[in-house]
């Protein structure tokens, strides 16, 4: 242990709290801030925090935040952070698509949290899985055990469950390697002429609003999103959509970024929401991927929600 984190260890907050390394490769010439922030997904703020707190060294050697990164830099970050209580087991409805000694497949509803977070500690998917099957796949922590990946609140569809972490680190490796097929189903506004198409866009974080992510050319992460036109109306259009990475918001910043937002959506749509929906109409309604014992190849579906389907009847009507 070196003094730094000496010092971190024996503080107050460190009795109460652990502490996280961070080794990053950031872009050359990118100032040391701004490339932590968007690695870490920080605000400026925060990142310049932890480089008054002399918690980031560059190559061992601290830096200051205007410090311009070389070729072969080795970032390194101390992040304290508050150890929190394991998610607890709660008796909610779990819609259980596959379930077997390894994993389940789970066709969540929208407005459901997939696990605890600032805002929403309690309700979620983690609490519903752990009061079925109170042993899950431990490699993601205590808030999020057996989740291998996410779909957003008001996104409702399929997700694979890891009921050990043999079949974590089995499924993980697909997703990396992108063997896990995820067909999305969304009505999005105004019409779209040509009938499918591939946003080959890199997604990071907005720099104007942190809580968003936007299509970023320089400094985001490689995103691609495949889709197809299934039907076209007045002012809307059905579209499915397949994900070839997986991340943060993809479906609903490309399609935005094609001045197409999914209808409802209350974060990349218009402020207006003409058909007054609780949230995007977006569902998961595929998954095929191979199981991580057998090598057995699976795919699921899940049916469209009431909402969706009451406003595609809505829109083929008008």
């Amino acid at each position: 242990m070196n003094e730094q984190q000496d010092v971190l260890m024996n503080s107050q907050t460190a009795r109460t709290s652990e502490l996280r390394t961070e080794y990053l490769t950031l872009p050359e010439g990118v100032r040391l801030d701004l490339g932590i922030a968007e690695a870490l997904s920080l605000s400026r703020s925060a990142a310049q925090k932890l480089l008054e707190a002399g918690q980031v060294t560059v190559n061992n050697v601290p830096r200051k935040a205007n410090y311009k990164v070389r070729s072969g830099d080795q970032v390194t970050v101390g992040i304290v952070e508050q150890r929190l209580p394991p998610a607890e087991p709660q008796e909610l409805p779990l819609d259980i698509v596959y379930e077997d000694d390894d994993l389940l497949v789970v066709n969540k509803a929208a407005g459901m949290v997939v696990h605890p977070a600032p805002g929403a500690w309690s309700g979620t998917l983690v609490n519903a899985l752990l009061f079925h099957v109170q042993n899950l796949s431990g490699i993601n922590g205590v808030l999020r055990p057996g989740i291998v990946h996410r779909i957003d609140r008001d996104t409702s569809g399929l997700l694979v469950v890891a009921k050990n972490d043999g079949a974590h680190q089995g499924l993980s490796a697909q997703l990396r390697d992108h063997h896990i097929e995820r067909r999305y189903l969304a009505i999005v506004h105004g019409v779209i002429d040509e009938p499918g198409g591939t946003v080959d866009a890199p997604i990071g974080r907005d720099p104007a609003e942190r809580k968003r992510m936007a299509v970023r050319p320089n400094g985001g992460k490689s995103a691609r999103t495949h889709y197809q036109v299934l039907e076209r109306f007045a002012a809307a259009t059905y579209i499915s959509a397949r994900l070839e990475t997986g991340r943060t918001h993809q479906i609903r910043v490309h399609l935005a970024y094609l001045k197409h937002p999914v209808l409802g959506d209350p974060v990349y749509g218009p402020k207006k929401n003409p058909y007054d929906l609780p949230g995007q109409l977006l569902h998961a309604t595929q998954l095929d991927f191979t199981h991580p014992r057998t090598g057995q190849a699976l795919t699921f579906t899940a049916p469209l929600p009431e909402v969706f389907l009451q406003t595609l009847s809505y829109c083929r009507a008008t």
